[in-house]
C-alpha cells in the first residue's frame, strides 16, 4: 500500500537495474548477485527499492537482471508480486545480452512502449535508503527537465565512487563527472560532495530519441546519456530528503566494511523503514559483528567486526578480530571488517587437523 498523497501520474515506466555482480563483497557475491545479499536478517539488498517501489504507488515495474539471477528471479515474485496487477511485474533475464545499464533499457523497449509511459524511473537495486519517488516524478514534471538525478551528499573523499556534479541554485546540473579521481566539493564545502544515487527519470520521448537516434551505441547511464544531458542544459538534479525517521539517509554497501556499518546504523532506530522488520536479536552479534541468515554462532565465540556468511557454523571458542594477523591466515579484512564464510572455516578446519592430528587408538 502507498502511504504518500502526491498524485502520482498514471504513465510511469519503472525499470530496476538489479544485474550487478559486486565484485567488492568478495565470497558473498561468488555466487548471488549484490541485489541478492542478505541485509539486517531476511531482507534483501534489493527490497529497499522494492518498498521503496510499492510504497510510492507505482504499478509498472521491469527488473531486468543479469548476474546470477536465479535467487532474484525466485523472491521477487514471491515478496512482492501480489503488490502489483497482473502483468505488472516483469524479470528479464539479460546474462549475456545487456551491454550496460542504458543498454538494458534499450532493449527492453518495446516494453516500456507499452506501457505508454510518459516518462521512466530508472533505479539502483543495490542501495539502502527510503525514498518517495512520487515526490521525484512530481519535481521532476514540474522541472521541465528532461532529466532529473537523485542525489544525496557524501563525504568527498568516499566520492571517487559516484557520478559527482556541480549544480546552480535553482538545481540545474552544470557538471557531471563519473567516478572522477579528484571529486569536486560543494560550494562553500569543501569536505563534501553532491553525488548521483542511481536514481533518474526521464522523458520517455527524450530516451528514445537518444537510445536509437544520437546516442544509439550509449551503453551506460553514468559515463554515457548522463553526460550528454548535463552537456545540453537539460539535466536537473533532485536533494533526497528526510525518510519516515526524520533522517536522510542513502548507503552504498558495495564494500564488506559498508556492508557491516550500514548494519550497525540500524542498532540505535532504523534511519530507514527496513522493508521486512527485524528484530535485531536475529543478526546482531555485538561488538560491532552480524550474522546472516542460515549461519551459526554459539555464546563461547568472540567475534569482533565480522561479517559471518549464510550456512557458516562458527566452532566453539572462535576468536575473530582481535589479532589481524592471526585473522588473515584463515578469513578475509576489508578495512576494519572480517568475513568468515562457510569455506573459510572448512579450510581452517582442514589446516589444524593437519597441524594437530588427533591421536590413533592403541590397540
Amino acid at each position: 500500500m502507498s502511504d504518500r498523497s502526491i498524485s502520482l501520474p498514471a504513465a510511469t515506466a519503472t525499470i530496476l537495474l538489479a544485474g550487478g555482480k559486486g565484485t567488492r563483497l568478495h565470497e558473498l557475491t561468488a555466487r548471488e548477485s549484490k541485489p541478492a545479499v542478505f541485509f539486517a536478517g531476511r531482507n534483501r539488498i534489493v527490497d529497499f527499492a522494492m518498498a521503496n517501489v510499492v510504497r510510492s504507488g507505482l504499478d509498472r515495474l521491469l527488473v531486468a537482471t543479469q548476474f546470477a539471477p536465479a535467487t532474484l528471479h525466485r523472491h521477487l515474485p514471491a515478496q512482492w508480486g501480489r503488490h502489483f496487477p497482473a502483468g505488472g511485474l516483469i524479470l528479464r533475464d539479460g546474462r549475456g545480452y545487456y551491454d550496460g545499464t542504458a543498454d538494458a533499457v534499450r532493449r527492453n523497449w518495446l516494453q516500456i512502449q507499452a506501457w505508454g509511459a510518459e516518462q521512466v524511473l530508472v533505479l539502483a537495486a543495490d542501495h539502502i535508503y527510503e525514498m518517495d519517488y512520487a515526490a521525484l516524478i512530481a519535481a521532476h514534471r514540474r522541472s521541465g527537465a528532461a532529466v532529473t538525478i537523485a542525489a544525496d551528499v557524501v563525504p568527498r573523499a568516499q566520492a571517487s565512487g559516484f557520478g559527482v556534479m556541480r549544480t546552480d541554485e535553482a538545481g540545474r546540473i552544470l557538471d557531471f563527472l563519473e567516478k572522477p579521481a579528484a571529486p569536486p566539493s560543494m560550494p562553500g564545502q569543501p569536505d563534501q560532495a553532491l553525488v548521483s544515487m542511481g536514481v533518474y527519470v526521464l522523458s520517455a520521448a527524450w530516451l528514445r530519441e537518444r537510445l536509437f537516434g544520437d546516442a544509439a551505441r550509449a551503453a551506460d547511464f553514468g559515463h554515457d546519456l548522463i553526460p550528454m544531458a548535463v552537456a545540453r542544459g537539460e539535466a536537473g538534479s533532485y536533494r533526497l530528503p528526510p525518510a519516515a525517521s526524520g533522517q536522510v539517509y542513502w548507503r552504498d554497501v558495495g564494500t564488506l566494511d559498508a556492508l557491516r556499518r550500514a548494519h550497525l546504523d540500524f542498532l540505535a532506530g532504523a534511519p530507514a523503514r527496513l522493508p521486512h522488520p527485524a528484530p535485531a536479536a536475529e543478526w546482531s552479534l555485538g561488538r560491532g559483528s552480524l550474522a546472516m541468515p542460515g549461519a551459526h554462532v554459539p555464546a563461547s565465540a568472540r567475534l569482533s567486526a565480522a561479517i559471518v556468511a549464510p550456512g557458516a557454523h562458527v566452532p566453539h571458542g572462535l576468536v575473530v578480530g582481535e589479532d589481524p594477523d592471526e585473522d588473515a591466515r584463515w578469513f578475509r579484512r576489508d578495512g576494519e571488517t572480517v568475513l568468515v564464510t562457510p569455506e573459510m572455516l572448512q579450510r581452517r578446519d582442514a589446516c589444524r587437523a593437519r597441524l594437530h592430528p588427533l591421536p590413533r587408538n592403541v590397540a
